[in-house]
């Protein structure tokens, strides 16, 4: 415990930018926690007026603070709810596919030989097709769910991870301590798992932390597209491309909210990851 909070520390006055990052990154979870509670309206609502008639496309007021949509629901209570969507989206795509690439990347970096040719001939045909390619590609061939497009943005995830575990524990093979379990007949899981992943643990961290914001970008591309999570929940890339690019003259808010949230989400983990990456290698530390 005390080991975090000195990392906490160490992160605030050395890198303020970080800190600011983890604030709103932090602020972001609590407000997909604590959705029901801080949305004004019911986000699937068609708020009506006197005449029974939905409020649509109403600007930015009092009673409706960034405005409605074409059918008379809340952005800023859809914002909120799409929250969620966008975490849920990130740190479950984030963990399927660093934990897959961690595995790979250990494979192929401790065991060499024919594992690591045929696992990274195949990190290359992975990677030489753009993340956003491939995830457009199986997206039209598994369908739009939840559930797919995590599975997807993971294997977009996965092969990069992968490649830099390796090279990493290629690094790490090379010590001392590691020739010294070996010589006293530790066997190889036994080395890899007490030895060589705690060393990987800090590149594994700041990919992940990474990969959150290209997660949402991604999902956000995927529902702009219309390939992301079908209508209609709330999401962001969602509400940009359909409602926002359909009315972006006539009501300019309903795009601009929702690209906002994604901007500051995406832009505070690459901060945080940027921040952790300097605090946590030491080849950085020191600068």
């Amino acid at each position: 415990m005390r080991g975090a909070w000195a990392v906490v520390a160490r992160l605030a006055r050395r890198k303020p930018l970080g800190a600011v990052s983890a604030l709103i990154v932090l602020a972001l979870v609590l407000v997909a926690i604590l959705a029901p509670v801080l949305a004004p309206r019911d986000p699937y609502a068609f708020n009506l007026n006197e005449r029974g008639l939905p409020i649509r496309m109403q600007a930015p007021s009092v009673a409706f603070p960034l405005g409605t949509d074409p059918l008379g629901r809340d952005v800023l209570s859809r914002i909120v709810y799409g929250s969620r969507v966008s975490l849920i989206v990130g740190f479950a795509s984030v963990v399927i596919g660093t934990l897959l690439g961690t595995v790979l990347g250990l494979v192929s970096g401790y065991w060499e030989g024919r594992p690591d040719s045929v696992i990274q001939r195949a990190v290359d045909t992975a990677m030489s097709v753009p993340g956003i390619v491939l995830a457009l590609a199986v997206m039209s061939v598994l369908g739009q769910s939840l559930v797919n497009i995590i599975l997807v943005i993971a294997l977009v995830i996965a092969p990069g991870a992968s490649r830099v575990v390796r090279g990493t524990v290629l690094a790490v093979k090379q010590e001392t301590f590691v020739d010294a379990a070996q010589a006293l007949g530790a066997s190889p899981g036994r080395v890899v798992a007490r030895h060589v992943l705690p060393n990987v643990f800090a590149p594994i961290l700041v990919i992940a932390t990474v990969w959150l914001g290209n997660a949402i970008v991604i999902e956000a591309a995927l529902s702009f597209l219309g390939l992301g999570t079908p209508p209609p929940t709330p999401t962001w890339g969602g509400m940009l491309g359909g409602e926002g690019r359909r009315n972006l003259e006539t009501a300019p808010h309903l795009a601009i909210f929702p690209g906002v949230a994604i901007s500051v989400v995406v832009l505070a983990f690459n901060m945080l990851g940027d921040a952790l990456r300097d605090l946590l290698d030491p080849r950085l530390r020191n600068r």
